[in-house]
């Protein structure tokens, strides 16, 4: 072990130690001679750079920085700022100015006088709508209450006067042939008081329970009424020649011309009254006249003045006395087969209360002159009008409030004094009782009771 220790100690001591020793020198020598000088190389470098590149560099961004600040940045603001301050001169200010303007014209022109519409509509609304509906809701409940008093006033005149007059109680024992059966030498024709039907050709108009209830003023037909007794017939017709009411349409005129002319040939001395218009707002039909004298040529009286005072001996076979009543055609001529309005006149009023009719009907009856002296028939309409303004717009329970007083009107009549002016008297939904009451009359006026 000994030697190999010596021999490494040797070893250290003449290669390792000098090798090291060779080493630390080199690398002074290199730290010395390279490193130290390269160093010093470097820093010299830096400085020469910094002093030579980047201090001048820095001075020109500087020198740059602030030429760009005054002579871009700076005038860029002045710019931004002159605009900005032209902006709000030349368009924000002027803008504000004309909405402003614009506001205040809105103002003016739109929302004052929308807030004036809005408050004259108000005003409308409460005096067109608001009170006239409250006006229509007092009526209701007013209008049962006024045909009550009216009927309760016609009640009292017939519990106080009764229906008495001169032929009440006659009885015609064949009514479809009532004039032939009185004395037709003695009976003229302004003796005669006819028994009329109002609205004749409504039987089956409109639709049944729906609209017919509206519209229907008789349940027979014109065949059947004049079987009954009926002697004066009121046709509205339309363009298309059929019979209407209203809004509300029937069959066409050809069926009341076959019912007419069927009771003509069944009987013989029976005179009619064939009154027809063109109802109110329709179109007469075309060729309208032609059409009834070629229908009815063989049986129309011609019309003449002198005729009112002759007894129905001197005017039969002829029978029909034909009425045409156009709203924009020509008017029958004097002279002709069909007689013109002038020869028909009444004094309507549209109501739906009994009194009111019953005044109204006696006091324009009272201005004719008797039927023995004037040249037209003259008819009194037994017959009321129901109202828009009203509930109750069925013909039927608005008619029968003064039907019933029919014989009442007659025996007015020969109270006040005029019963000698009562011609043809008309009702809705004709019974035998009217037929009655009205031959009843006429027979009295050809004993001379009247």
């Amino acid at each position: 072990m000994g030697f190999f220790e010596d021999l490494a100690d040797s070893f250290v001591k003449e290669v390792v130690d000098p090798t090291v020793s060779f080493v630390e020198d080199s690398a002074k020598t290199v730290v010395r001679e390279v490193v130290d000088p390269t160093v010093a190389f470097a820093e010299d470098s830096a400085k020469t750079v910094v002093r030579e590149v980047v201090d001048p560099t820095v001075t020109f961004v500087e020198d740059s920085a602030r030429t760009v600040v005054k002579e871009v940045v700076d005038p860029t603001v002045t710019f931004v700022e002159d605009s900005a301050k032209t902006v709000v001169r030349e368009v924000v200010d002027p803008t504000v100015s004309f909405v402003e303007d614009s506001a205040k014209t809105v103002v003016r022109e739109v929302v004052d006088p929308t807030v004036s519409f809005v408050e004259d509509s108000a005003e409308t609304v409460v005096r067109e709508v608001i009170y006239p509906t409250a006006a229509f809701i007092a009526t209701q409940f007013q209008r049962p209450r006024d045909v009550m008093e009216q009927e309760a006033i016609l009640d009292k005149l017939l519990a106080s006067n009764g229906s008495r007059f001169p032929g009440d109680d006659y009885h015609p024992h064949d009514r479809k042939n009532w004039m032939g059966n009185l004395s037709i030498e003695k009976l003229t024709l302004n003796k005669i008081v006819w028994p009329g039907t109002h609205d004749s050709a409504t039987n089956e108009i409109g639709i049944d329970v729906v609209t017919r209830p509206l519209g229907e003023c008789q349940t027979l037909s014109i065949y059947e009424q004049l079987v009954l007794g009926t002697r004066v017939l009121d046709i509205r017709v339309q363009e298309d020649r059929y019979i209407c009411h209203g809004i509300l349409a029937s069959y066409n005129m050809d069926v009341v011309i076959d019912d007419v002319v069927r009771f003509l040939w069944e009987t013989h001395s029976e005179i009619i009254i064939l009154d027809i218009r063109t109802e109110y707002g329709r179109k007469d039909p075309p060729e309208f006249e032609t059409y009834l004298t070629v229908k009815l040529g063989q049986f129309l009286i011609q019309q003449d003045d002198n005729l009112f005072n002759k007894a129905l001996s001197e005017i039969l076979p002829k029978r029909v006395i034909c009425i045409w009543r156009p709203r924009q055609s020509p008017r029958p001529s004097r002279g002709g087969l069909l007689w013109n309005s002038d020869y028909l006149k009444d004094n309507w009023i549209d109501t739906d209360l009994p009194w009111t009719k019953f005044q109204s009907n006696m006091n324009h009856l009272k201005q004719q002159p008797p039927s023995s002296s004037r040249r037209f028939f003259y008819r009194v309409e037994n017959t009321l009008t129901p109202q828009a303004d009203n509930v109750v717009v069925w013909v039927r329970p608005v008619t029968d409030r003064i039907r019933r007083y029919a014989r009442l009107f007659i025996s007015r009549c020969v109270a006040k004094g005029c019963i000698d002016k009562l011609q043809i008297f008309s009702t809705d939904f004709i019974d035998e009782d009217f037929v009655d009451a009205c031959v009843g009359l006429t027979h009295a006026r050809i004993e001379g009771k009247v």
